[in-house]
């Protein structure tokens, strides 16, 4: 039977959001994204996302105590039931322990973590590459397009920006705080549940199909 409990790790531009959104496709369970869920329980006015929003607007970081209650909230509600796939969180040792307190309330095994393991200096390039519409807010990858002045969603022309977050000092520094602060859960998980380390740097195509197989 094919796991369906999976925590999805990697390198900022490791491609976690992509993969995540085609393996939730195929195994039939939600994307669990931090920003998104933030976003959800904001909108929906929880207890939790009003403590989040209020946080938020304040430019400060939603504590781990906060995001874990967020957490435990879509753990156990009825879209999870048949499994999860988390993206984004645990970002620390300390988040990790806190998803084992959650897990281990609402009576859930450990998942399985899946790392797409990528190269610093190919992560750089990916991302130095990429770029914005700012018509549509379509991303690409310059590399990847036949034509680099026609955005292919929106036919916009000559409206590709390059944002902040991929420049390259931004990118050497989030891929420098990956390292000292997130790459450790992974040594946290060691002994504790499987863990699935797949080459990101084969097509979206390859590395969907070979975490299945690993999955299976």
């Amino acid at each position: 039977m094919i796991k369906k409990q999976i925590i999805l790790f990697g390198a900022p531009g490791a491609g976690k959001g992509t993969q995540a959104k085609i393996l939730a496709s195929k195994l039939n369970v939600p994307h669990i994204s931090t920003g998104d869920i933030l976003r959800e329980a904001v909108s929906k006015g929880t207890e939790l996302g009003e403590k989040a929003k209020t946080i938020m607007e304040a430019g400060e970081l939603v504590p781990d105590e906060i995001m874990g209650g967020i957490i435990k909230e879509v753990l156990m509600s009825e879209k999870c039931k048949e499994g999860y796939i988390l993206d984004g969180f645990p970002r620390t040792t300390k988040q990790a322990e806190l998803l084992d307190q959650i897990l281990s309330h609402i009576d859930l095994d450990y998942p399985v973590v899946i790392e797409l393991n990528v190269e610093d200096e190919i992560i750089v390039h990916r991302l130095s590459m990429r770029r914005m519409c700012s018509n549509c807010g379509y991303i690409v990858n310059l590399e990847s397009l036949e034509n680099q002045d026609v955005c292919p969603n929106c036919g916009a022309k000559n409206s590709f920006i390059k944002r902040k977050d991929d420049d390259e000092a931004v990118i050497r520094n989030r891929l420098k705080v990956y390292h000292e602060s997130t790459k450790p859960v992974l040594k946290y998980y060691e002994g504790k549940t499987e863990i699935i380390i797949v080459d990101g740097t084969q097509s979206v195509e390859q590395v969907s199909e070979l975490i299945i197989s690993k999955l299976s």
